[in-house]
């Protein structure tokens, strides 16, 4: 991280949500993202991954404030989002977008195509005049892979991939440079998913974008990211560069996740250690190491004391009291 320029720094960041008491003086919370602490290069792919409910959607809500954080603080290129005004935090998400993963329930049923598109451009300004906005459509339809008979179709009318083309067209269109891929291509087909992988590619090298990808799907994010950071019960276990998470994983965490990828030969055998047992309660995590419930090497040790995140060497950093 020290020789590119950092676009976003997380700080401590912390997100709680209020539950339901049980009695009239007991409140209780659920911590969904617990002292999160981590960088993004101008131009990288950091790809956040764990298991449903660990808190990756969260996450990525409140980098972009559509959630307020419960605390800690976000830097993007030098402006702390929490002193930002709503006002200058409309501005600033001009170049801070999302895509979500369901394209269906993220456009406008009501919409054609180019007013999907076209209202970002006209709400920040990006160009002036009806001409030059079609013009601006046209050339994100083509970016995407869509062809310009597509500017007065509804989305419907679409398939679940040519959905996602036009919402990833829409995050594209006000001229953004940060864009969060939340969950974007889990419930597409294999085929599709592929096209759409390898579009966020060359996106990414064309324009220069730095995205946080979030997945579950380690086969994608292998090909896909520049860095890794493992996410269980809220909180970063590991985080290194793309070949050291997947060469020489450090988390017992991180190793049975890996071991779960599916080998297209069956002759292949693995010998990292398998994921046992569910997820726990995130309402009331465990006590020190909050993976030592399910990790197959917990000692004594990791009943008491919570393991610091610490330096591997090669920006490769976990959070294990055995990690070296």
């Amino acid at each position: 991280m020290t020789q590119k320029q950092t676009l976003m720094r997380v700080e401590n960041l912390r997100k709680t949500f209020p539950l339901k008491s049980k009695g009239l003086f007991t409140r209780r919370s659920l911590t969904a993202i617990d002292d999160l602490s981590f960088e993004i290069a101008r131009g990288e792919t950091l790809a956040l991954v764990g298991e449903s409910g660990c808190g990756k959607s969260t996450t990525g809500r409140v980098l972009l404030r559509l959630l307020q954080p419960t605390s800690g603080s976000i830097v993007f290129d030098g402006a702390r989002l929490e002193d930002l005004s709503n006002e200058q935090m409309r501005q600033l998400r001009r170049r801070m977008q999302i895509v979500f993963q369901d394209p269906s329930s993220s456009l406008n049923p009501r919409m054609r195509v180019r007013d999907v598109i076209a209202e970002p451009i006209i709400n920040f300004g990006v160009v002036k005049g009806s001409r030059a906005v079609d013009r601006r459509v046209v050339e994100l339809l083509d970016r995407v892979g869509l062809n310009p008979d597509a500017l007065y179709r509804y989305p419907h009318e679409f398939s679940g991939g040519q959905r996602q083309r036009i919402g990833i067209a829409r995050a594209l269109a006000p001229g953004c440079e940060f864009i969060v891929f939340d969950e974007a291509v889990s419930a597409l087909d294999v085929s599709v998913k592929a096209q759409i992988i390898n579009l966020l590619v060359r996106l990414q090298q064309d324009l220069n974008l730095t995205t946080l990808f979030i997945s579950h799907d380690l086969a994608i994010v292998e090909y896909l990211a520049d860095r890794v950071a493992v996410m269980y019960l809220g909180a970063v276990v590991e985080i290194g560069e793309r070949k050291s998470i997947f060469g020489t994983p450090k988390h017992p965490y991180t190793q049975a996740l890996l071991a779960a990828i599916p080998v297209p030969d069956p002759a292949v055998s693995k010998e990292r250690s398998q994921l046992e047992g569910d997820l726990p309660d995130p309402s009331s995590p465990p006590s020190g190491c909050r993976f030592r419930t399910r990790c197959p090497y917990a000692f004594d040790r990791c009943v008491t004391d919570a393991p610091a995140m610490r330096s591997l060497g090669n920006d490769h950093q976990a959070a294990c009291h055995l990690a070296s």
